[in-house]
């Protein structure tokens, strides 16, 4: 499935961040009264009667400053442009129509995209008198919007569902799964990429999207046909870090929401980073099978204690997610390449797997009869019946008189047992606890 992308374009202190935060339902970006505060980047998912999309916020663009910051969100802009499907122009009716919004304007003509106009701080009747000069802009009609007060969120998300591409209209179909290859730059994902279809002898094809999407490869591995997502490629070269790494976000949130299964690079030597933690709880959180790839291992395994430090301090910051599959590789020797496609093979049916009814239900009667949950306020915790409402991820629907009252550590623990006993090795499951009728 193709995830339709919208930016978030406009001046600074328009309030572009209050807009995705409410659009998302979430607190990511920071918003401030102070212009150019966003000089970071945020994807977030939007959900709106029944279509799904991702938004990305982007900074305030200034026209012809040469200010580094500035030059860096013109970069992210720019990038952004490259890779949306919508446009979202981001006015303010208490400054009016300004030259920059003139500028802007120009800039999305020649993108060919999509644009939705919205005009933002339109918090009373007054202010509305501002919206027509805006139809200058070129864009079609102003939507007046207020991102404190909600005003306008409606219409402008129906307006948005209005002119997004049909789901899957710009994407042939790909085999399944869909193994995204994603992380920091310069980790060695193309280099991955490149040593897998280079071992791999029986490519079908390459799937060129438009000029925002990456090229996916369809390959054939043995008789499996499976689909490499390579997140790595630029179409051009970045003329700041900022832009670069705004960029790699994007790819990075659209291959997670599309794929099956991830497979996250990272230098074995660097060992787990703060934003390849976020990565991979990200893909945790969306729940799909997880690999995690040190790779140039090359470089330290001759070094057996440090090779034995960083294997354990990974294990120690992923213990709570510690079912993941981890490899430790090296894309450029072609130490262990061949392991990657046999263990995401094995992960995509871990991730497939039903049990039946009767056997969880042997399976919990059994656990009950050894190890019932504790007994909470005089009430009897034992769980009556359990059943697995659906695979991709496997999630599981468990029925108590007092499911509400089950504590947290003995949820995990049957988390624990259910893998122990059933596997699901490298995929997240989800455990949903029900009360009986009375």
């Amino acid at each position: 499935m193709s995830f339709p992308v919208v930016a978030i374009v406009g001046r600074p202190n328009v309030g572009k961040s209050t807009i995705f935060n409410r659009m998302t339902r979430t607190n990511r970006a920071i918003t401030s009264p102070e212009p150019g505060v966003t000089r970071d980047r945020h994807v977030g998912t939007v959900e709106f009667e029944g279509r799904e999309f991702l938004v990305m916020d982007t900074g305030g663009w200034v026209p012809r400053s040469e200010e580094l910051f500035d030059a860096a969100i013109r970069e992210q802009v720019k990038f952004a442009l490259e890779e949306c499907d919508v446009v979202l122009f981001i006015g303010d009716t208490q400054t009016g129509l300004t030259d920059s919004d003139l500028e802007i304007a120009q800039l999305l003509k020649k993108s060919n995209l999509p644009v939705v106009v919205a005009i933002n701080k339109t918090d009373n009747f007054n202010m509305e008198a501002e919206i027509p000069a805006f139809y200058k802009l070129g864009l079609g009609d102003p939507q007046p919007l207020s991102a404190i007060q909600g005003y306008g969120f409606g219409e402008l998300l129906e307006k948005i569902c209005e002119v997004l591409p049909e789901s899957g209209g710009k994407t042939v179909e790909r085999p399944r799964p869909l193994i995204a290859v994603i992380g920091r730059p310069n980790t060695g994902k193309s280099s991955l990429v490149n040593a897998l279809l280079g071992e791999q002898r029986h490519i079908v094809t390459e799937i060129a999207g438009t000029t925002r999407d990456s090229i996916d490869s369809v390959v054939k591995y043995y008789k499996q046909s499976l689909t490499l997502i390579d997140t790595a490629g630029l179409r051009r070269k970045a003329k700041v870090k900022e832009a670069l790494e705004f960029y790699t976000t994007v790819r990075t949130q659209k291959a997670l929401k599309e794929c099956d299964i991830a497979i996250v690079m990272i230098e074995a030597q660097e060992g787990l980073l703060a934003q390849d933690v976020k990565i991979l709880q990200e893909a945790v959180t969306y729940g799909k099978g997880v690999i995690l790839c040190l790779n140039k291992w090359d470089l330290v395994e001759k070094d057996e204690r440090t090779a034995g430090l960083i294997a354990e301090e990974v294990d120690e910051r992923l213990s709570n997610i510690n079912f993941i599959e981890k490899l430790f590789i090296s894309a450029k020797d072609m130490q262990r390449v061949h392991k990657v496609i046999e263990v995401a093979l094995r992960v995509h049916e871990e991730r497939q797997k039903r049990i039946s009814t009767g056997e969880l239900n042997r399976f919990l009667k059994q656990l009950m009869d050894r190890q019932p949950p504790p007994a909470v306020k005089g009430h009897d915790l034992r769980l009556d019946y359990v059943t697995q409402a659906e695979a991709e991820p496997p999630t599981f629907i468990l029925f108590s008189r007092w499911a509400k009252l089950i504590p947290e550590n003995y949820q995990l623990f049957l988390e624990r047992r259910l893998r122990e006993q059933y596997g699901f090795d490298g995929v997240p499951i989800r455990l949903f606890f029900r009360g009986k009728k009375q």
